[in-house]
């Protein structure tokens, strides 16, 4: 260990420019056994480790970095996914400059560890020897009703499992795994990862119940009646509105659903062909990790054109850096500084333009960021074929949960006790973006984990 004066930081490999944005293939390497060996011979095993203490799930980042040095892949493995679900998946799509690596004491002028991908590395070389996540199978008479199947609810079915309580998972879409599935672009994740997660759940005895809406498919209070508890993960798929003028346009796309249909597009199943953007000039305002999905998206299915706009500068863009090095890299364009306005429309009512105005960043907000300020007389107009509205999402609000005394806040999402994840309403649990907005993957699998550890002490006493 502490091999960080003489072997620097290794960025894992990405595929060329030109080859990666005619697919949807992932554009990183997974690291070789040697690789992931190196850069965990640099961890200096911190008395105090931040890595782990920034991680939502305080992953054994150090345990296992010492572990991979020591070709000791199995403890690896172990260690790797005792405290996180799908490890795998964390890797590749957590923001990890702004999480654990963004912590890591060797930032101070070596090079933060790449601990992401040696996350992983772990997985994917644990499960090609042969490893697989332990489960003992149903062992309890407890049943366990799972409202979502995003990453909230996958956690949250993983430590159920766990502990042999049987899990009965309702999903709405036609295939399993929220967020993962028709949020997050194949070449940041690919499907077959997340099917694969799902395929070890349902053979630990998880019962998944696909185009199945609560409340209008089935009853709340007839699941509520078969099992002894249930957790809520719906996730947060309401689009918060720009409310200006022209954004109810046809051309005017809110990113989820674009998102949506290009991935069904890539499964082969029907989508709505309003959605193909090949030669058309594409703006998508907004800076998070979505608009960024939104962009290369854009690029990769053909489009003539792609710029975002943001109102803020790069330094304060939400999502990933590493993201928007990415779309930089894949030729999209960017604006920053500048807030629509209004969207221009012809005279079918077509969206032709955005009339955005320049900002520049003033006083601090009681949160420590600085507020947006117009700047008066700076108008300007992008014109555009389509338009992308990626301004983040709020829960939407299902009938069930007033219906059944589950109280929701102001904005709409669920209030739980914080230390339990129990909801207003005994029993009933719940997490992720349902009850935080939108937010991370590895906080909603931390909600999961949390909520199903609370729930296994009163269910199983």
């Amino acid at each position: 260990m502490r091999e960080y004066l003489t072997i620097d930081r290794v960025e894992a490999k990405k595929r060329l420019v030109v080859e990666r944005t005619k697919d949807f293939g992932e554009i990183y390497e997974v690291f070789d056994k040697s690789e992931a060996a190196t850069q965990s011979e640099r961890c200096i095993q911190c008395g105090d480790p931040f890595c782990l203490n920034k991680c939502p799930l305080h992953n054994y980042v150090p345990q296992w970095l010492k572990a991979v040095s020591e070709k000791d892949l199995e403890f690896a493995f172990k260690l790797s996914n005792e405290p996180s679900p799908f490890p795998e998946v964390m890797g590749r799509v957590c923001p990890h400059d702004r999480l654990c690596e963004g912590d890591c004491t060797l930032n101070d002028g070596h090079g933060a560890i790449t601990i992401g991908s040696v996350e992983t590395f772990i997985t994917e070389e644990g499960f090609r020897a042969g490893y697989k996540p332990d489960f003992p199978g149903i062992t309890t008479d407890k049943k366990v009703a799972i409202i979502g199947s995003g990453p909230a609810g996958l956690s949250c079915a993983t430590y159920l499992l766990r502990s042999g309580v049987a899990v009965t998972m309702y999903e709405r879409s036609d295939r399993a795994g929220g967020l993962l599935t028709y949020g997050i672009p194949n070449f940041k994740l690919d499907k077959k990862i997340v099917e694969r997660r799902i395929k070890y759940l349902k053979e630990a005895g998880m019962e998944l119940i696909l185009e199945c809406e609560v409340g209008r498919d089935i009853t709340f209070e007839e699941i509520a009646d078969k099992h002894d508890a249930m957790f809520i993960g719906v996730g947060a798929t309401k689009a918060k509105k720009a409310s200006i003028n022209g954004e109810k346009a046809p051309n005017v796309y809110k990113a989820m659903d674009y998102l949506t249909a290009i991935q069904r597009k890539i499964f082969k199943l029907s989508y709505d062909k309003k959605f193909d953007f090949k030669d058309k000039n594409v703006v998508v305002v907004g800076g998070g990790d979505t608009a960024m999905d939104c962009l290369r998206t854009a690029k990769r299915e053909g489009a003539k054109s792609v710029i975002c706009l943001y109102r803020r500068d790069a330094h304060n863009m939400p999502g990933s850096q590493k993201e928007y090095k990415n779309a930089m890299e894949e030729g999209v364009d960017f604006s920053f500084f500048t807030s629509p306005k209004e969207i221009i429309l012809n005279d079918k009512g077509n969206a032709i333009a955005i009339e955005m105005i320049k900002t520049t960043l003033g006083v601090k907000d009681e949160n420590g960021r600085q507020k947006i300020e117009e700047i008066r007389g700076s108008e300007f107009r992008v014109n555009a074929d389509v338009f992308i509205m990626s301004l983040g999402f709020d829960p939407e609000v299902p009938s069930f949960l007033a219906e059944n005394g589950i109280e929701t806040n102001k904005w709409g999402g669920i209030i739980i006790n914080e230390e339990t994840h129990e909801t207003s309403t005994a029993g009933i649990y719940a997490g992720g973006d349902c009850y935080r907005g939108a937010d991370l993957v590895v906080s909603a699998a931390y909600d999961g984990r949390e909520a199903a550890r609370s729930m296994l002490k009163v269910i199983l006493k």
